[in-house]
């Protein structure tokens, strides 16, 4: 009789051992799809000539001239249009005078390899501006004196 309830308890055993595997089976992969989904990118690439991106403008990719007056308005009135590390002010001629008595190329000069310290950055942090293009916005600033 003592062998049948130890078949009796080891086929329970057996029973509730395969249900727990089962049941930490089932469990085990809900967790590893909960952690991969988790682990999906939080956005997507896309890339120019795709629908996704049109109307976006690629840095660098303009190879005409940049309008001077989007040139300050987006690089150049953080400083110019407050006064900021204490640099002239747009339309300010007495701030500027010092400045334009050393001439224009020093202008020039200035605004395509920084001044002061970097107070004054390199191009004004207007990195794909041509040489060019920053001339014509230093033309544009005095023109505005």
């Amino acid at each position: 009789m003592m062998s049948k309830i130890i078949k009796g308890n080891s086929l329970t055993v057996l029973a509730l051992s395969l249900a727990a595997t089962l049941f930490s089976g089932l469990s085990f992969a809900a967790l590893e799809d909960d952690i991969r989904e988790r682990l999906q990118p939080a956005g997507e690439v896309c890339l120019m000539g795709e629908s996704c991106a049109d109307g976006v403008a690629m840095a660098g990719g303009d190879s005409g001239p940049k309008d001077p007056e989007q040139v300050y308005q987006t690089y150049c009135f953080a400083c110019h249009g407050t006064g900021a590390n204490n640099a002239p002010v747009l339309g300010n001629a007495e701030q500027w005078s010092a400045r334009i008595d050393k001439g224009v190329d020093a202008l020039y000069e200035s605004a395509i390899n920084g001044f002061n310290n970097g107070a004054m950055p390199a191009k004004g942090l207007c990195m794909d501006c041509s040489e060019d293009d920053l001339h014509a916005t230093v033309d544009y600033i005095l023109d505005a004196l």
